[in-house]
Formats: structure tokens, sequence, C-alpha cells
């Protein structure tokens, strides 16, 4: 097997696996080069040699109506061909301070109205933890997220559990959503949607750039655009505020290229894009490789649904490779914007140290 994706969508219970037998997944060095191909997508957040990128094709398609069907299935054979990280460590907090002064500079200035700062977090894999029951752990215990676990020889393995759509076409209806701001539930507010979170300027006004952004962007592919929200929207114990963009798109040939315009969106990256982009590159500790990146199935079954890979993780031999990150702004503060990564990884943390499979 040269690749697989298991897959699940939100508030779905089917799980699908496309394996790729034969040959190896295309390696692209560019959004735009996915025009008229057809595959499950796996994209980094910076295309690079080391980084493409990779279209699986898949040989054999298998679905199960549940997670729990897959207790059945044997572990896919590439725990082998992982690679091994020796001597890392996690970016500590005084590092991470320092990289917060680093990106709060050119807020300060007013060069930059948001950027992303993000950070990697490792955890030591054991021996016997098996990748398709985590995968299943995720299922379970996040039913409203997407959840992914994806493999190629180029990006190696990673498990993902995300709650964000980057572009989504099924039966020519179009659409995406500005995902920005995050709350932590806690207490009594875990038992509700998140109806009662009272949102900062701060999240208001992070989550609006990424919207402004978006329908910037849309108006150049596409007509009828219509957006509604914000609101907010729950994914595991964080909130959101979410906009929905809907549209019908003016070329359906050319996803590629809208695709090309999208990526990175300010949640990820910030604004302007190009000079942020150029300046996470340049001063983040650790590369993002396929974090904040995006995948999902292109053109399959007259449905494109493409998720941004938002907490996940790579697994590797020996380790756990998670990320997070948050948006800055020129009223951010350090010890705020840690805590928020602190509650983004816990999402991959809880199916990692949870003996237990209870939903969110």
């Amino acid at each position: 097997m040269t690749g697989f994706a298991l897959y699940r969508f939100p508030y779905e219970q089917q799980v699908t696996l496309l394996a790729q037998t034969s040959g190896e997944p295309i390696e692209l060095s560019s959004c735009e080069a996915l025009n008229g191909r057809s595959g499950f997508v796996v994209a980094p957040f910076e295309i690079t040699p080391q980084c493409p990128v990779v279209l699986i094709r898949p040989d054999s398609v298998q679905t199960f109506s549940n997670a729990e069907e897959l207790d059945h299935l044997e572990n896919l054979d590439i725990l082998e061909h992982l690679e091994h990280l020796d001597n890392i460590e996690s970016l500590s907090r005084t590092t991470y301070a320092d990289d917060f002064r680093q990106f709060f500079i050119p807020l300060e200035t007013g060069t930059f109205r948001k950027i992303v700062l993000s950070r990697c977090a490792i955890s030591r894999r054991l021996p016997d933890d098996q990748p398709l029951q985590l995968f299943r752990k995720a299922c379970i215990r996040y039913p409203r997220l997407f959840v992914s676990l994806v493999y190629t020889p180029k990006s190696g393995l990673w498990l993902t559990a995300t709650p964000e759509i980057l572009l989504e076409g099924v039966a020519g209806q179009w659409r995406t959503i500005a995902l920005a701001g995050t709350m932590k539930l806690e207490g009594e507010l875990l038992k509700g949607e998140g109806e009662q979170v009272a949102w900062s300027t701060k999240n208001i006004q992070e989550q609006r750039y990424v919207a402004t952004y978006l329908s910037g962007c849309l108006k150049r592919f596409a007509n009828d655009v219509r957006e509604e929200g914000p609101r907010t929207v729950r994914a595991a114990n964080l909130v959101h505020l979410r906009s929905d963009f809907t549209f019908t798109l003016l070329d359906s040939a050319r996803v590629g290229t809208l695709l090309q315009t999208l990526h990175p969106t300010p949640a990820v990256c910030g604004l302007p894009k190009e000079e942020t982009f150029r300046f996470i590159l340049a001063n983040e500790h650790t590369p993002r490789r396929y974090y904040s990146g995006f995948m999902g199935p292109l053109n399959m079954a007259s449905a494109t649904r493409l998720y941004v890979s938002l907490r996940c993780m790579q697994i590797t031999a020996d380790h756990y490779r998670m990320y997070a990150g948050g948006g800055l702004l020129n009223d951010s503060v350090e010890e705020q914007e840690w805590l928020e990564t602190e509650a983004k990884l816990e999402t991959m943390r809880m199916i990692l140290h949870d003996s237990d499979t209870i939903s969110e």
C-alpha cells in the first residue's frame, strides 16, 4: 500500500477507507495543479519539494457503517515505514514567549493586522499504540469534527480532528466558512453548544478579518455569494465564531486555482497574507509541515470536501508531534494565547491519554 485515507465527516457515522496499492501518490508543486484532478488531497502549509501537495489516487474504496466496525479491520501495514525522531523536545514555555514577542512587534507597529503563531508539542508513542484505535476513539469522542487518518510516504502518517471547512462542493452547491476566535468551555457550559459564551472584541475582530478576506476571494471566482453569521459553534471542548458562505463557481474546472487563492487563509496565516506568510516561515520555531494545510476528497463521487488540517498530529515510529496555533492581534496577551494553544492541544491529548471513549 503506497497511501491511504481513512475518514469520517462531521455529524455522520459512515467511515470511508481509500487505499492506493499501485504506483505512488502524485506530488504537485502548487494548489493550482489540482485543476482537473481527483483523489484525496494532502496539502501542507508551505508547499516545498520536501512537503509537496500529495494526491492519493485510490485503487479501492471500503465503507463502514461506523467506527466500531474498524475493530475487525487489520492494522494498516505502515508502522515499519514511519520515520524516527531522535533528540526532540516540545517547544518550551520560554521559547513560546520569545516567539510571541517577535510576532507582536509588527502588530504593535501596524505592519500586520493579524498573524497566527503556532507551536509543536511532543509526546512519546508507546509501542502498543495502534493508529486505527486512535482514529476510532477520535470518531467517537468528536462527532462534530472531520476525523481522518492519512498516510503517504512523503507526508508520513497524520491524525486530524478538525472543525474547519476550507472548500466544499456537492452537486454544484459550494460553500466555505470563516472560523476564528476561540474560547474554552468549562463547567456547566460543557452541557450546551456554547450559547451563553460572551465574545471579546479581540475574538470578534479576528473572525471578521477572516470573513472579509474570504468574501473578497470568492467574488473573483463565483457569483451569488451569500454570507450568514457569525454564530457560535462548538468543536470538542472549544467554541469558535463561524460565518458560512454559499456560492456558485463560475468555472468548476478551476477549483485548484481557487484553492491557490484561498490557502492559507488568515485563520492560519494572517493579514496581509503574503507578508505574514513569509514572516511565519522565517520566524516560527517549528516548521508546520502538513499542519494548517488542508486535506480531503477532491472531485470524488461528484463531491469535493476539503478541511483545514487543524487539531492534528503526525504519528512517527517513536513520538506524536502535535500542533496548535492562535491568531494574534495588537491587543493579544501572551499568557492568554499560550492557554489557547494548550486548550487546542487537548483535542489530541485526550485521545492519547484517556482510556475511555466518551463523546464530547
